[in-house]
């Protein structure tokens, strides 16, 4: 008001846009079904293979069109393409089945799973904890359920066979009996505790007595078991730097304790955001994904 007066407290109209400057309705439709057909390729080859075709539009010009249509970003055009599948019916190029597999892997590493039911594929993966004085170091066996996000931890003093098999013994096992549920898969990094020959490996002949099969991350891509290293996060955030600051542990049994109650807490009243959860407890999703599991098995019979 004292620096423009009256006239600075009018609303004033946006600048309309210059439609003139927009491509031609041709050369837009043939940016938007190169985005479909090729998901993959980025703004300046998708410029560059266009003009091959007769079809003359920039880099910007690109990126315009794609904002203008949801298609700005690799995911955006992928979800495009499935959409055309769903819809169309049509037959994948090779393009598009190289673009959609590699999503697939991008998902995976990210923690992004296809998972049909509880028990259908379980997470597992080690934790180091830290030192405790008179113990030593602390090691958590960490199991995460891919499609519930329930959890469970026990602790050890070595990371061996052995205890990676007598978490899933322990813990795990009991668990999914108790819900009367199978383990019918199991997600593990390449580390020792995991791999080994299967005639003298623990571990490996614990998986085989129990008919439960063993799928590893990709070679030098540990993050490929993302849903675990993301709970560690959680779990250290939430649990091991707030406990480790309001009391001092003196045996493991102590920690293991203070572990557990935190642990039923997680999975029965901390509310989980992920895209199977969609905001309800991990307990909540697995209720819930029991029955699809039923269905399935009446289906089978």
């Amino acid at each position: 008001m004292e620096e423009g007066g009256v006239e600075a407290l009018l609303e004033k109209p946006r600048r309309v846009p210059n439609f003139k400057n927009r491509v031609d309705e041709e050369t837009e439709t043939a940016v938007v079904d190169y985005a479909v057909e090729y998901p993959a390729y980025g703004q300046v080859r998708v410029s560059n293979e266009l003009r091959k075709q007769g079809v003359f539009v920039s880099a910007s010009g690109v990126r315009s069109i794609w904002l203008r249509h949801d298609l700005a970003n690799f995911k955006a055009r992928l979800k495009a393409l499935e959409a055309k599948v769903a819809e169309d019916g049509i037959i994948l190029t090779e393009a598009q089945v190289q673009a959609l597999e590699r999503k697939k892997l991008d998902d995976e590493a990210w923690g992004e799973i296809d998972t049909a039911h509880p028990g259908y594929l379980g997470s597992q993966d080690t934790f180091y904890v830290g030192t405790l004085k008179g113990v030593g170091r602390i090691y958590q066996q960490t199991y995460v359920d891919t499609y519930a996000k329930t959890a469970q931890a026990k602790l050890y003093t070595t990371k061996t066979p052995i205890t990676a098999a007598d978490m899933l013994n322990d813990k795990v096992l009991p668990f999914h009996e108790l819900h009367d549920l199978p383990l019918l898969r199991i997600l593990t990094d390449r580390g020792t505790e995991y791999c080994g020959r299967a005639d003298r490996h623990d571990y490996q002949l614990f998986l085989a007595i129990n008919d439960i099969e063993h799928t590893k991350t990709r070679v030098k891509s540990p993050q490929t078991n993302g849903i675990c290293e993301r709970f560690h996060k959680t779990i250290l955030q939430e649990f091991y730097q707030v406990t480790f600051r309001k009391k001092i542990y003196e045996t493991i049994e102590q920690l293991q304790n203070d572990l557990d109650v935190w642990i039923d807490h997680y999975n029965n009243e901390r509310t989980h955001q992920g895209k199977i959860c969609e905001g309800r407890t991990p307990m909540q999703t697995l209720e819930d994904g029991k029955r699809i599991w039923k269905e399935k098995l009446i289906g089978q019979t």
